[in-house]
């Protein structure tokens, strides 16, 4: 089985992934406590529109709706019994919109966290989680994904759980992790852990990284950790917040501008990421200006806190070894084939 994500990346060299789901599905009538995967079914219009939004602002790899879709999420919504029918919508969905362009888009199969605390900590089973992510990840590869993305995890058992079940199918397997202001996951684990236990997997992971968190910036911090452990060759994804959620009128609402999101798809790209995305609250406006930066803006040379603060703001915990400072001013580098 071919591997479309190493050809696409070897001829690219960076790759541009998509944003929000929820944050689209939201806009397009999605209310608080919805399951997003039953639209796959119901309003599988609404979904498509989603993916197409983010390839035409330039995408080359688009999530599935599936990030709640294992047995333990749908319970919630009483469809813990639809698990192969919701994710195989799910892919064959963002299939339709991949394929309705003429370049080459990647479709992700999203795999998120059961909501559970896994023993020895918890009460879940490691077993009965690589059991229900199994069939997760199945129904993705029958309805038609390019790469398992396992996103937003915390817990080394939990991650351990999902590569093995995501392993089955053959196909290339993603998977990232989120930190929080104190430069950990939810479970404590470091960036340095994190890679290392990435490190670990046979077969060896297809890319790793970091999504979501409290902002682009602190995510460009975990990143500076992973730079000084990452493997020649490694593929490193950085899937940022839309800067940071403020609740206002009644909602959530995020401070990244388009401009705040092509800074840190520059500064990501910089640090030596290969996959470069938008996590929560990142719309295809915010994607669009990611791509045009991306396209246009020369390499600067690895990024340092200091530069990540004063493009970004501040970082309240780089949870890593000092990294070389670049003192002084830097200048943004010129466009592409610009004098």
């Amino acid at each position: 089985m071919p591997d479309r994500l190493r050809q696409l990346l070897d001829h690219r060299g960076v790759l541009l992934a998509d944003g929000g789901m929820g944050t689209g599905l939201f806009a397009r009538g999605l209310e608080t406590g919805d399951s997003p995967e039953l639209w796959n079914v119901d309003h599988p219009d609404r979904v498509e529109d989603v993916h197409r939004e983010f390839i035409e602002a330039g995408s080359d790899i688009v999530l599935t709706n599936s990030f709640g879709g294992n047995a333990f999420r749908l319970k919630l919504h009483d469809a813990q019994n639809r698990v192969a029918e919701l994710n195989r919508a799910a892919a064959e969905v963002a299939r339709r919109a991949a394929d309705a362009v003429d370049r080459p888009v990647l479709v992700a199969g999203s795999i998120g966290p059961t909501g559970e605390i896994l023993m020895p900590v918890g009460a879940l089973d490691p077993a009965d989680a690589e059991a229900a992510f199994r069939a997760q990840a199945e129904a993705l590869a029958a309805g038609g994904v390019d790469i398992l993305w396992i996103e937003t995890m915390s817990s080394a058992e939990e991650l351990e759980a999902a590569v093995r079940a995501a392993s089955g199918p053959g196909l290339p397997v993603c998977a990232t992790m989120s930190f929080d202001t104190n430069g950990r996951t939810m479970m404590g684990l470091t960036p340095d852990a994190a890679l290392g236990l990435a490190h670990r997997f046979s077969p060896a992971l297809a890319g790793f990284g970091a999504n979501c968190g409290i902002g682009p910036a602190q995510l460009l911090a975990t990143l500076l950790g992973f730079s000084r452990l990452e493997r020649q060759g490694e593929v490193i994804i950085a899937k940022g917040n839309c800067g940071i959620p403020e609740y206002r009128d009644g909602a959530i609402h995020y401070t990244g501008t388009p401009e705040i999101m092509a800074d840190y798809a520059l500064l990501a790209r910089d640090a030596g990421a290969r996959v470069i995305g938008g996590c929560c609250g990142t719309r295809g406006e915010h994607i669009a200006a990611m791509r045009r930066a991306l396209d246009l803006v020369e390499p600067e040379g690895f990024p340092d806190i200091e530069r990540i603060e004063r493009l970004l703001g501040p970082v309240t915990a780089a949870a890593t070894e000092p990294v070389p400072s670049n003192r002084g001013e830097r200048r943004r580098g010129r466009p592409r084939g610009s004098a």
